[in-house]
């Protein structure tokens, strides 16, 4: 059947406006297609999303800084700006999430200010959501493939998995996809690993209460001090 010139051109517009509207990413090449790969209710980040898209609004972050993403753990990073003052970091964590969700949202909260470095802590909820070590390792090598399509000239760190107390019986699966990846980074160039597991155990091999709040999950000023000894050689 034959469509009406009304028609038609209603439907040109519509193409167009799609079009418009779509990520400016380069996806065809990307192994994470965020059209048919979308987390299961990855609409319940919407509003941090928003919030910080809301914030830039007001106070854009200048290009060529240091982005840190990642879950909780970069959230509750408050002496972030503090405990790397000769750098341009900009937080975009946002709490339990994990890294297809973060990846999904790579190209509102990453992507658009062009880092010199990216900072990634994830990993952490995956496992504890019950996923295996090789999904994880899996989701995490597609966006850091991504992240080297997005920006081929950015730094790629990633801060080891975290031994936290409430999560010990994972620990085997934390040390198999810390090692994965830590193997993967090695063969890219521009790319690095820091291992904060090791510096947060004590000597009997268990994790220091010290570096932990009361749910046992969540770090103190004291964990985050071994995070930015650990990760200062590693920044740009």
């Amino acid at each position: 059947m034959k469509l009406s010139n009304t028609l038609q051109i209603f439907v040109l517009l519509f193409v167009v406006f799609a079009v418009g509207c779509s990520p400016k990413l380069q996806t065809t090449q990307s192994k994470f297609n965020i059209v048919q790969n979308i987390p299961e209710n990855i609409e319940r980040w919407e509003k941090d999303i928003v919030a910080f898209e809301e914030a830039d609004k007001i106070q854009r972050p200048k290009k060529g800084g240091i982005v840190f993403v990642g879950s909780s753990s970069i959230v509750g990073w408050k002496t972030l700006a503090e405990d790397f003052p000769d750098q341009n970091t900009i937080n975009r964590g946002f709490g339990g999430s994990q890294t297809d969700e973060v990846h999904y949202y790579a190209y509102r909260i990453l992507y658009p200010y062009k880092p010199k470095q990216v900072v990634v802590y994830v990993g952490d909820n995956d496992l504890n959501a019950g996923k295996s070590t090789e999904r994880v390792f899996n989701d995490l090598k597609d966006f850091f493939d991504d992240i080297r399509l997005q920006l081929p000239k950015t730094k790629i760190t990633f801060l080891a998995i975290k031994p936290s107390p409430s999560r010990w019986h994972l620990i085997d699966s934390i040390k198999k996809t810390n090692a994965k990846v830590e193997g993967y980074l090695n063969t890219m160039e521009n790319a690095s690993y820091v291992d904060i597991l090791n510096p947060m155990l004590m000597d009997n091999g268990r994790p220091n209460p010290a570096y932990y709040l009361a749910d046992s999950l969540h770090m103190t000023a004291a964990g985050y001090d071994v995070w930015v000894e650990k990760l200062k050689p590693h920044l740009e």
